[in-house]
């Protein structure tokens, strides 16, 4: 059996994607570091909806954690595969760099962009192997064009769309796509400490987008109608460049 992956998959578009995924029939992962609650309460929400769903808690931002987790899945799991996964973790250390201090720079680095290679490595050979695979990273707005205070995340994000591009071309060969897809402001709670009303007087469509709407394009990208489609970034920010 091909499972989903859904890292950072119990709130906001983590939430949104497995709920999505679960929709289109894959049996879903969610992991989540801590929050118990709320990864039950997804999990709930997914068999209600009649879907397959698996919670793995480990924390993105430990290799070692990782690494134990994922084998764990494999041992219980010795006749399947993850064939889709969804890079969505992330946490925001928002902060002037000449104010920024070391440990914000790298929890950021580390939840994002370094869980990003270790996931992902660890994942890869089954879908070479299997010669189907979907890998789709969620960056942000903030990779694309950098924002002030985000001089962190924006490095991080960043760096997830090169490679993407990079490792797209790696492996395409074997039928296995990877894309990433770059919300602009999104109405979660990561975005729940922003001024909504006036930022969004910047967005062409004049609102925050809402997580399905993210989780729609993800939907897309695991789907067979995407397969001619990978080493991609497609944005999903109003019109906000």
């Amino acid at each position: 059996m091909e499972y989903a992956l859904v890292t950072g998959g119990s709130r906001g578009i983590g939430k949104a994607v497995a709920i999505k995924l679960a929709s289109m029939g894959w049996p879903v992962v969610i992991n989540y570091r801590g929050n118990t609650q709320a990864a039950e309460a997804t999990k709930s929400e997914i068999e209600a909806l009649g879907g397959r769903v698996e919670l793995l808690p480990f924390d993105c931002g430990s290799e070692s954690a990782i690494e134990s987790a994922l084998a764990l899945f494999e041992e219980q799991h010795p006749d399947d595969y993850i064939g889709v996964l969804v890079n969505n973790a992330g946490i925001r250390k928002d902060n002037l760099m000449i104010f920024m201090q070391n440990d914000e720079w790298h929890q950021v680095m580390d939840t994002s962009l370094n869980a990003f290679f270790y996931i992902t490595r660890r994942l890869l050979k089954n879908m070479l192997t299997h010669r189907h695979g979907r890998i789709i990273n969620m960056t942000s707005l903030s990779g694309v064009k950098g924002m002030p205070g985000q001089t962190n995340y924006s490095a991080a994000k960043g760096a997830i769309i090169s490679a993407t591009k990079a490792l797209a071309q790696e492996v395409a060969k074997r039928k296995v796509t990877v894309n990433a897809v770059a919300p602009g402001f999104i109405s979660t709670d990561m975005t729940s400490d922003l001024d909504e009303k006036e930022l969004s007087k910047l967005i062409p469509l004049g609102r925050f987008g809402r997580p399905e709407e993210v989780a729609n394009v993800v939907g897309f990208l695991a789907s067979s109608e995407a397969d001619y489609i990978t080493g991609q970034c497609i944005q999903v920010n109003g019109g906000l460049y």
